[in-house]
C-alpha cells in the first residue's frame, strides 16, 4: 500500500462520491475504483459501502480513514521538518565547542554569524575536545570549535591563536615579573586540567620540553574555574591569555617557545556538510580573522 493509496481512502471519505473524489485527486473514475478494490483485498475488509448516492465508510472504513489521516499527517509532517532543518538560511546547526570558549569566542563568532543568517538554528554542545570528536565523528555534531586541531579525517580553519600565560594570585613572589619561564614554577603547587583533556596534553609537553615536573595539587576540567583557584591563592596556573584577570589574577607572559594554542572550526572531511552547515562555515570563512571582515577582534 502506499501513500496515494491512503490519499485516495481520503479523498473518497470527504467527497462520499467516485467522481468528486476522482476530480479532486486528478485521476480517472476507473483508477480511483481500483484503488479502492486493491486497498480493500490487501486489509481482507470491506471499507466503504456504495449504493446510488455514491460511497459511504462503514465501521471499518472509519478506523482506516483515521489512521489514514494518521500516517500521511505524519508524513507531511516529516516533509515540513526536513525541509525547514535542509533551507540554508533557516536550517539547524549542530555546533560543538570547548567547555574554555563558552565566554570569548564563541558569543562574538555567533554574534557575527546571526547577522548574515538571521533565521539560522543553532543548537550548541559544550564539552571536552576528545567529547566533541566522539560526537563529530558520530554526526551528532557538525561543525566544532576546538584545540588542537583534530588528526585523521578532518578538515580546519584557523580561527584565534592563543598565548598562554602564566597566572598567580596578587602579592605572589612572581607578581610583578614581565615574564617567566617554566623552571620559575620549582616548588610551587599547580593547577591544571586533568589528564586526558587537549589543553593538559599542551601543558605537559611545554613542561616536558623544557625539563620541568610541576607539583599538582589541583586538577578540574573547566578552565574558568582553574582562574577561580589561582586567585584564592590556592596554587599557579597556565592558561590561555584571555582567561588572566577574571578574579584578580595576575597574568605573566611565558619565555617558553611554543606556549600558544590555535583554536580553530573543524568538521569531517570523508563526508558532506548539510546545507545549513555548510551555509556557516561560508560565512565564517568570509568573515574569519584570515579576512578583511568584522571579526578581527577573534583574534584577541
Amino acid at each position: 500500500m502506499l501513500l496515494d493509496d491512503l490519499r485516495g481512502l481520503l479523498a473518497l471519505g470527504e467527497h462520499r462520491h467516485v467522481t468528486d473524489a476522482s476530480a479532486a485527486l486528478g485521476v480517472s473514475q476507473p483508477t480511483l475504483s481500483r484503488l479502492l478494490a486493491r486497498v480493500e483485498a490487501e486489509l481482507g475488509a470491506r471499507l466503504f459501502e456504495r449504493d446510488a448516492r455514491g460511497v459511504h465508510p462503514n465501521p471499518l472504513g472509519d478506523v482506516a480513514l483515521e489512521a489514514a489521516r494518521e500516517i500521511t499527517g505524519r508524513y507531511d509532517r516529516l516533509r515540513r521538518d526536513l525541509a525547514g532543518m535542509l533551507d540554508p538560511e533557516s536550517g539547524t546547526v549542530r555546533l560543538a565547542f570547548l567547555d574554555s570558549m563558552a565566554t570569548s569566542l564563541v558569543p562574538r563568532l555567533l554574534h557575527d554569524v546571526r547577522q548574515h543568517a538571521p533565521r539560522m538554528r543553532i543548537e550548541l554542545r559544550q564539552e571536552p575536545a576528545h567529547e566533541i570528536l566522539r560526537d563529530v565523528a558520530a554526526g551528532v555534531a557538525e561543525l566544532a570549535l576546538t584545540s588542537p586541531r583534530p588528526d585523521g579525517p578532518y578538515d580546519w580553519l584557523g580561527l584565534q591563536r592563543q598565548s598562554l600565560v602564566l597566572i598567580v594570585p596578587p602579592g605572589h613572589r612572581l607578581a610583578a615579573r614581565r615574564r617567566a619561564g617554566l623552571a620559575d614554577l620549582d616548588g610551587e603547587d599547580f593547577v591544571t586540567i586533568p589528564a586526558g583533556f587537549g589543553f593538559r596534553a599542551l601543558v605537559d609537553d611545554l613542561f616536558a620540553a623544557a625539563a620541568v615536573t610541576p607539583r599538582i595539587a589541583f586538577e578540574i576540567g573547566d578552565l574558568a574555574t582553574i582562574e577561580g583557584l589561582v586567585g584564592a591563592g590556592l596554587g599557579v596556573a597556565i592558561v590561555p591569555e584571555p582567561f588572566a584577570g577574571a578574579s584578580g589574577t595576575i597574568g605573566i607572559p611565558l619565555t617558553t617557545a611554543g606556549a600558544e594554542r590555535m583554536v580553530g572550526l573543524a568538521w569531517r572531511a570523508d563526508r558532506p556538510l548539510g546545507p545549513a552547515a555548510a551555509r556557516f562555515l561560508a560565512i565564517v570563512e568570509r568573515i574569519s580573522p584570515s579576512s578583511s571582515g568584522p571579526s578581527a577582534g577573534w583574534s584577541r
